[in-house]
């Protein structure tokens, strides 16, 4: 019987295979080790590529963005001259028809989000607390079924309904409605419409987490149902309920297609930002323009994270 023999200078193999040097696989085995004992490098591993891109994208443009604010516009060439200037912010800040813009805007973000975590409250109860199982998962396809629809189909649907002798005043006209037309109205109407889903499958989830078991706890020490959404349920959907008005409000803020398609003369920050871009090619103007909407949601998360209603999401 021949005898294996192994080379000079060979390391063993520990599977047995002769004349592996088995630097590789010791390697390998070192990595995942160094994995396995280490949660902040795996941790680490995971973020960098999206942080990365996150930075990249996003925290760039804003920094972008505010760059290009302090900028001007030569007015002789129309061309955008790299001097740096707070005339455009003290501009917006300051001119009366830009703060009434403002409030506009942030009234009709006001506007829309109470419309929808009321319209959203019952919906989202009825689903997750009413439904039988087969009858919730076809009403969550029915929430999500406008979300497959274009932006653009939706809001042009609107017009249609919203127009003069259109199927809203055709509705409304036997009980004293009419419709109030290409407006501000119209503009709230559209966007309550079209953002509702984001509020819906929040506060959906919330009601997920509330136990049957309380609710029956609730009935059984006389409460009403009035009573028990108030007091025992309202409180555990805070967190989900903000959740919702986030999208909501930092959505409706940053509109603009809406109000040109339903909101006649109505003027908001993403009009005007619209406009500067386009037909005036004022980007610095237009950059400063887009800080509000910024500064309002950066406001308003900061306030939401004090009340401490991020906490259980």
């Amino acid at each position: 019987m021949a005898l294996k023999t192994q080379q000079p200078g060979a390391t063993p193999d520990p599977h047995g295979t002769p004349g592996s040097t088995g630097v590789p696989r010791a390697r390998k085995n070192t990595f995942s080790a160094l994995l396995h004992r280490s949660p902040r490098l795996r941790l680490a591993g995971l973020l960098t590529a999206p942080a990365g891109w996150l930075v990249l994208v996003y925290i760039a443009a804003l920094a972008a963005l505010l760059i290009t604010a302090l900028w001007t516009v030569d007015t002789f060439t129309g061309k955008v001259s790299t001097t740096w200037t707070l005339e455009n912010i003290i501009a917006v800040a300051t001119d009366p028809v830009y703060q009434i813009i403002t409030l506009r805007t942030i009234g009709i973000a006001l506007a829309v989000t109470a419309i929808d975590v009321v319209v959203a409250l019952p919906i989202s109860f009825f689903i997750a607390k009413v439904a039988t199982a087969r009858w919730q998962k076809l009403l969550v396809v029915a929430v999500l079924m406008p979300l497959w629809a274009s932006y653009l189909v939706k809001a042009y649907a609107w017009r249609n309904v919203l127009a003069e002798g259109g199927l809203l005043e055709w509705l409304g006209t036997p009980v004293g409605v009419t419709s109030p037309g290409y407006s501000e109205t119209a503009v709230i109407l559209t966007l309550s419409y079209i953002w509702l889903p984001y509020m819906i499958l929040p506060i959906h989830a919330g009601f997920d987490r509330v136990p049957d078991s309380l609710l029956e706890a609730s009935s059984d020490l006389g409460a009403k149902p009035w009573t028990t959404m108030r007091l025992v349920m309202l409180p555990i959907l805070v967190p989900a309920i903000i959740a919702g008005t986030i999208f909501t409000f930092s959505l409706s803020l940053g509109d603009y297609i809406t109000a040109q398609i339903v909101g006649g003369t109505t003027q908001m920050l993403g009009t005007v930002v619209y406009a500067n871009v386009g037909a005036a090619n004022n980007l610095p103007f237009a950059s400063a323009v887009s800080l509000i909407p910024i500064v309002i949601i950066m406001v308003y998360l900061f306030v939401v994270r004090r009340t401490g209603a991020l906490n259980n999401l």
